[in-house]
């Protein structure tokens, strides 16, 4: 699975997001618990699903960024 495009990230609404940061959040969980047992291949998929997640959480605060009234 190739990683996620920024455009495609910036496409989804305050809910996708927060799903799929989830999502992303619960893969990483189950492929550190398949690296410590020794059951995973892809290596790099740590990468793409931590790079994945900081793009998420970067969108998330660019919007909330945005929001938040200017002094």
């Amino acid at each position: 699975m190739a990683a996620t495009k920024i455009g495609d990230i910036r496409a989804k609404s305050a809910d996708e997001l927060n799903t799929m940061l989830l999502d992303l959040r619960k893969e990483q969980f189950n492929l550190r618990f398949q690296r410590a047992t020794g059951q995973l291949e892809a290596l790099s998929r740590i990468k793409q699903v931590r790079r994945d997640i900081a793009r998420v959480k970067t969108i998330i605060g660019e919007r909330a960024q945005s929001a938040a009234p200017k002094a």
